[in-house]
């Protein structure tokens, strides 16, 4: 069912121009809807270090969608957090959808803040993207034939960003979905091995997969310049989330959009077929 409050109303999408940010604005445009971005450089902007700017950022706006950068396991989140929930109510907010983190509990701190807030709310709880490969921190790898990561053999159920972005459009139009938390994972637990096979079928060339001591692995950021928030996040994920805590397949995916989640086989073919992953002669 669609939301009955949606005519001339304003979705703001934070962190619309990242990796789901921009593809949930994307789609609801799409949709027809009135989307207005959050990011510095929008206008207005969104700068979740200036407070001060959200009102401005919130006039009009129905319903947003929250993504915090680098991760809501990041030191001061449950404080922005707790900051933008009561600033959405005094803008006349009705809705929040959250992009959350699996097995991280401080993201799940945040994410009680949201469901106290007294708004419509729904949890998109996720955590390693397939897109990290062609969009994100490791693509570079994928290009260079060998994923350098500190991850040993522990399974991951890689999700696709294209699902988490049905769900989050879905949460944003339809009102059946308040109050729901969906915890999302792909179809299959891989390691990184897997990962490197499939990349490896999907491309046509061998990529391997190289474990590295993990304080190897954040030295080798660092020195390569990579931003602050980067290594720190990489830094958290690969010290504390990927330690077998997420190794299990939810159901989020079929309950939200009642259809299976993409595989990474899947994605790592169409990917290919664009030629992202394609090596210049």
């Amino acid at each position: 069912m669609a939301n009955k409050n949606d005519d001339n109303k304003i979705t703001l999408v934070i962190g619309g121009t990242g990796k789901t940010g921009k593809r949930v604005a994307d789609r609801l445009t799409e949709k027809g809807q009135t989307v207005r971005i959050g990011s510095r450089s929008s206008v207005p902007g969104f700068d979740w270090d200036q407070e001060s700017g959200w009102d401005t950022a919130l006039e009009g706006v129905s319903s947003i969608y929250i993504t915090y950068s680098p991760d809501l396991a990041m030191p001061g989140a449950t404080d922005a957090i707790t900051a933008l929930v009561w600033r959405a109510k005094l803008n006349g907010v009705q809705r929040l959808v959250l992009l959350s983190g699996r097995g991280e509990k401080e993201a799940q701190a945040c994410e009680q803040i949201v469901q106290d807030s007294g708004l419509e709310w729904t949890i998109v709880r996720a955590s390693w993207f397939n897109q990290n490969f062609s969009e994100g921190a490791f693509i570079d790898m994928v290009l260079s034939g060998a994923i350098t990561l500190p991850a040993g053999q522990t399974p991951e159920p890689f999700v696709d960003i294209d699902d988490i972005t049905d769900i989050a459009v879905a949460a944003l139009t339809e009102d059946r979905h308040n109050g729901e938390i969906y915890e999302v994972t792909g179809p299959r637990l891989m390691t990184m091995a897997d990962i490197a096979s499939d990349l490896s079928r999907a491309t046509g060339r061998e990529i391997a997969f190289i474990d590295v001591p993990h304080e190897a692995f954040i030295e080798g950021l660092t020195q390569s310049g990579a931003p602050k928030d980067v290594v720190w996040m990489l830094d958290y994920l690969f010290s504390t989330v990927l330690d077998g805590r997420n190794a299990h397949l939810t159901d989020g995916v079929q309950r939200a959009l009642g259809r299976a989640p993409k595989d990474f086989a899947d994605y790592a073919r169409d990917v290919a077929a664009t030629g992202a992953w394609r090596i210049a002669a």
